[in-house]
């Protein structure tokens, strides 16, 4: 890539990213798009209408001004900074704070690697004794500029050693930090009904009293008599599920044809009238029919009924959290595939659909998940291999000679190798993370939450697949076709060289996921546009509800770490791409910590769960560096220096080791320690026996909410039928 297509590459990412975030600035202060930008402020100030909404509340109050409000501002960046940790952790939770700190974990890290790389490695690499002749722009900057066997090759080496130990010294901090922080989150949450209950699956049929909820309440007493409370079975509810569909679809028709009869009198004061003759027959004949579907629907949890359509799976309730500990942590029998006990999810975390999968399935489920993921990732190859032809234009043009008419425009060229690439990768890569989590959620897990760790894990090294390896590797064929091949042996040094020329191709990426992605991550155009044609047709004059979205770790987590893996990987090899990533990072703090306050709704609380997979992506961004390293010492004639970073790859394995067997089991598992503790201080303050209660009743499967509680959330609702509660 010349230096035009990069500065053409740049001045568009940051045009588009400048008017952009303008843009939003002004559409965020109009009163119509508050559902947009402010639904979680909404809805939480519908729940507590007393609840002051800074910002939205100061903007619109000064709304009546009218100019001012069509003027571009920054002062939700300004907010942003100013949040404390604390606050976001209070309001939102730890996985929301997670999201955060990795951002401030790549300014931290990038920052130092950026001055070390700038100050140190680019004068050596300016002055290392060859000229760049190839079109690279970053070839003069970088590692490729150094003689073979040049002795300034060890300030390399001495970078890549403090680089890797500083990056090191970061991860095992923010683990311990983090760690700590998951035990206080749940010491605050330790009403909450999943710390005293267990899931358990596989129940064996109790022939005696044809129930498998006989055998649940005889298993558990016997063995756990002092600390067990009560089960509550789950049931089949498929044919529940389509009379509650059909349900909700005759009330929508009702609420149409009553609609009809209101119209609004000035604006304001809505005067009823009398429907029409064939409107009144009409709702006559739907409400017969939906007294008819809600009589069916209450025999489906009368509890004979229920009997017939029991699964082998329940909810038990302990009267405590060590005796809960204690049954989740254990082998509950002599054959393993029976009374497998897992800690139970929250209530509103639980994905009701997967406990249906007999546990002998989920294998298989896991098997095609896989294979689904991995014929994804392959299909992906042929765009990425497309993308990297339109970034090697030269060599493109002597293969197909059309593209030559490209040069007719002048300018023209520039555009499309810089900038044309890298954005329509980010096209391609937008639709991967749902995809990804579509696999994931018929994997049979038995937690959202867990969903979106699996999709986080696929989409992530999806992106080492394609977006890495695969775009080395490419741009490297395009350059010399074949040779990969046909000298397998030679990878780490055709890794090491592939890495070396790509660097500019990466700029771009950063640059365009960066600047162009988080713009719009802020501005939501798609929900813009859907709100403006719903208010031109079927929504006009309705009242806007808000569009109120979970935050989407399952996106958000795997494209941010790939963005740390290639700064990583880069920061001995072609420090300039750095301080690019310090403004990536700078701007998706300020953007997500928007999105987290005003945006996103927290659906589930795992306290911190998704850090230690953050953690193992950040070291698989250090061992490919170190990897890549090696290569290049190899590459440079320097073995001394290639033999002595085996150590240093060494160490960083033993150090993730370490942080497995330290810190790890304390994000899977409440330890029995701390279980303890919580029990005793609930003793203090005479709360056992409410929170166990409590959690006897959380655990309420959808088919036996009664009707009028049947919107999501609604969880912590009574059973219907209690004859599981012993």
């Amino acid at each position: 890539m010349n230096p035009e297509s990069l500065i053409a590459s740049a001045a568009i990412n940051i045009g588009l990213a400048f008017f952009i975030l303008t843009l939003f600035s002004v559409l965020k202060k109009q009163p119509s798009n508050a559902p947009i930008y402010y639904p979680r402020r909404l809805s939480e100030s519908h729940r507590q209408s007393h609840r002051h909404i800074p910002d939205f509340d100061d903007n619109y109050a000064s709304s009546s001004v009218g100019f001012r409000r069509f003027l571009p501002s920054v002062t939700w960046i300004s907010r942003a900074f100013r949040f404390s940790e604390d606050e976001i952790l209070q309001s939102n939770g730890l996985d929301a704070l997670i999201i955060i700190r990795l951002f401030k974990l790549g300014i931290k890290f990038f920052v130092v690697c950026s001055l070390v790389g700038l100050a140190v490695l680019v004068p050596v690499n300016y002055n290392g004794g060859l000229t760049a002749m190839s079109n690279h722009t970053l070839d003069s900057f970088s590692i490729s500029n150094s003689s073979p066997g040049s002795n300034w090759l060890w300030v390399h080496f001495s970078c890549l050693w403090f680089i890797s130990l500083y990056g090191v010294y970061l991860l095992y901090k923010e683990y311990k930090e983090i760690s700590a922080k998951r035990i206080q989150q749940l010491l605050n949450i330790r009403h909450q009904p999943n710390q005293f209950t267990v899931l358990v699956r596989e129940i064996p049929f109790c022939s005696e009293h044809k129930s498998r909820g006989c055998c649940v309440n005889k298993f558990f007493s016997k063995h756990y008599p002092y600390a067990y409370h009560s089960y509550q079975i789950l049931y089949d509810g498929k044919e529940f599920k389509e009379l509650m569909n059909q349900a909700k679809s005759i009330e929508k028709k009702i609420e149409g044809l009553r609609k009809r009869s209101v119209v609004k009198k000035n604006n304001k004061t809505p005067l009823l009238l009398n429907p029409s003759h064939e409107d009144s027959e009409k709702i006559s004949v739907y409400e017969e029919n939906l007294e008819e579907l809600h009589h069916k629907i209450h025999q489906l949890q009368c509890e004979d009924m229920l009997h017939e359509k029991e699964l082998p799976v329940a909810f038990v309730t302990f009267k405590s959290r060590l005796g809960a500990a204690l049954a989740a942590h254990s082998q509950q029998h002599s054959n393993p595939l029976l009374w497998i006990t897992d800690d139970a999810p929250e209530p509103r975390n639980v994905s009701w659909r997967n406990l249906a999968i007999p546990v002998r399935v989920l294998p298989l489920c896991n098997f095609g998940v896989i294979v689904a993921a991995s014929l994804l990732t392959i299909f992906f190859a042929i765009p990425v291999t497309a993308v990297q032809g339109i970034a090697k234009f030269e060599k493109l043009k002597k293969w197909f000679p059309p593209a030559m008419a490209l040069q007719l425009i002048p300018g023209l060229s520039s555009v499309i190798t810089g900038y044309l690439p890298s954005a329509v990768l980010k096209l391609f890569i937008y639709i991967v993370p749902f995809a990804m989590l579509g696999m994931a959620k018929l994997s049979g897990c038995i937690s959202k939450s867990r969903e979106e760790i699996k999709a986080c894990n696929m989409v992530f090294y999806f992106l080492v697949g394609n977006v890495f390896f695969w775009s080395l590797l490419s741009g490297s064929l395009l350059d010399e076709i074949g040779e990969s091949f046909t000298h397998p042996k030679d990878f780490p040094g055709r890794l090491a060289r592939a890495v070396s020329a790509q660097a500019d191709f990466f700029v771009t990426y950063i640059l365009t996921d960066g600047l162009s992605g988080f713009s719009l991550e802020i501005l939501q155009p798609g929900l813009l546009c859907w709100d403006a044609i719903r208010s031109c047709t079927y929504g006009r004059g309705k009242e806007k509800t808000p569009y109120l979205y979970s935050l989407p770790y399952f996106r958000i987590i795997p494209l941010v770490s790939m963005s740390v893996l290639i700064g990583t990987v880069y920061a001995v090899v072609a420090p300039l791409l750095l301080p690019f990533l310090i403004g990536y990072f700078l701007l998706g703090y300020a953007v997500f910590i928007n999105q987290i306050e005003d945006v996103y709704e927290t659906i589930y609380e795992t306290c911190g769960q998704y850090w230690p997979y953050i953690h193992h992506y950040i070291l698989v961004a250090i061992i490919l560096m170190q990897i890549t390293m090696i290569g290049l010492f190899g590459l440079k004639s320097k073995p001394a220096a290639s033999i002595s970073t085996i150590p240093l790859l060494v160490l960083t394995l033993m150090f993730n080791v370490y942080c497995k067997m330290r810190f790890l089991p304390a994000f899977s598992l409440l330890s029995i320690q701390n279980a303890k503790e919580f029990d005793e201080l609930d003793e203090k303050c005479n709360q056992v026996e409410f929170n166990y209660e409590n959690a006897s009743t959380a655990y309420c499967a959808p088919c036996l909410r009664p009707l009028n509680c049947m919107e999501p959330g609604s969880s912590h609702t009574p059973p219907l039928a209690t004859s599981s509660s012993f």
